[in-house]
């Protein structure tokens, strides 16, 4: 048998006339189960096939005026206008510094400092743009052919590429792109005003790997240990663990935001296990991020090395810094004693920090 079903298996030796009748009650189109993948890798074909289908159905749409008889201009105006409206105020920077000082104990100070610096740019392009914009359709300054090309994407409701320029990778469509941002924002404006969070919204951060050093150097500079040799150990919660929690951790750093695809997570035991049908992620606990000296990490456990990835496109390129523009980190899963690594690398298992 070459699939769970038993659809595909080599047929007994026989006659040719045996093999063609075999052959013609295989299904016509083949099913994911022959690759080794999950029922819900079809799901993900189509979405993938519709969302390529409709974007070339936008890239050729005219610009005209919409269903209610607005035009193109004033239906992009309206939307300029009112994401404007949404954005907050630039972060005081002066202020932040001054509340959270570079100090040798507590790293976190200077990657939130980092953090609101980085958002402050993003921000600044983005009000600058939209205000261009609406400037050009009122006839106060010239259309440019980068401003056209911002509108455009913004009436397609796509990010515009102005803006993803100096954002950091995401999918979403610009509606939830533009809450996203403001969560992220918050975010930080939270941390900023109440101090550091017990659990840290990893997928908020706007340069994860900044935060992921941050907490290594913390541990080095109390343990006196080189950051190089400290490579981090994992510990998944339950959700009722994780509602408990009321203070940080001795070491490292609780993270919540990531969602598990091509796999389900179980409570009790936990571990990986199968996905269920129809449902493409899966909402992960908070994780505990511990860090270890390189010689007392514990390699004895039978776990899957998932990856995560910023955006389900798991797709990158590696940056000045030398980290990947996607690609975050592997966390160590722990998954049955029946399956291998090669199980679950088969159906593509991996974390993302979005879901679509």
């Amino acid at each position: 048998r070459f699939s769970p079903s038993g659809i595909y298996f080599a047929p007994e030796e026989g006659s040719i006339e045996s093999y063609l009748e075999y052959i013609k009650t295989l299904p016509l189109t083949e099913e994911p189960e022959i690759f080794g993948l999950h029922e819900n890798a079809d799901i993900t074909s189509a979405i993938q096939s519709t969302t390529s289908i409709l974007g070339t159905l936008l890239a050729l749409q005219p610009r005209s005026t919409d269903g209610s008889g607005k035009s193109w201009y004033f239906a992009l105006n309206e939307l300029a206008n009112d994401i404007e409206k949404k954005l907050p105020n630039l972060f005081d920077l002066e202020a932040a510094v001054m509340k959270y000082p570079v100090v040798f104990e507590e790293s976190m100070n200077t990657v939130l400092v980092q953090e609101l610096g980085r958002f402050n740019i993003m921000l600044s392009i983005i009000k600058k743009s939209l205000a261009d914009v609406q400037l050009a359709i009122k006839g106060l300054m010239v259309m440019s052919q980068e401003l056209e090309e911002l509108g455009k994407s913004m009436t397609d409701m796509i990010v515009p590429h102005m803006w993803e320029k100096v954002a950091y990778p995401s999918l979403k469509p610009l509606g939830a792109w533009v809450n996203d941002l403001i969560q992220r924002i918050v975010f930080l404006q939270t941390w900023l005003d109440f101090g550091k969070p017990i659990v840290y919204w990893i997928s908020g951060f706007y340069f994860i790997p900044g935060f992921l050093t941050g907490t290594r150097q913390n541990f080095a500079r109390k343990y006196t240990i080189p950051i190089d040799d400290i490579v981090y150990s994992f510990e998944v919660l339950t959700f009722e663990e994780g509602e408990e929690l009321s203070q940080h951790p001795t070491d490292g750093a609780y993270i919540k935001g990531l969602f598990l695809e091509g796999a389900n997570w179980s409570a009790c035991p936990k571990q990986l296990i199968e996905s269920t049908p129809k449902e493409l992620y899966v909402n992960m606990p908070i994780i505990r991020l511990i860090p270890v000296k390189t010689s007392n990490k514990d390699n004895d456990g039978h776990n899957y090395e998932c990856p995560v990835y910023k955006t389900s496109a798991r797709s990158g390129q590696l940056s000045t810094t030398g980290h990947s523009t996607n690609f975050v980190l592997f966390i160590d899963l722990p998954m049955d004693k029946r399956h291998q690594q090669k199980h679950w690398i088969q159906r593509a298992v991996a974390m993302l920090c979005e879901k679509l």
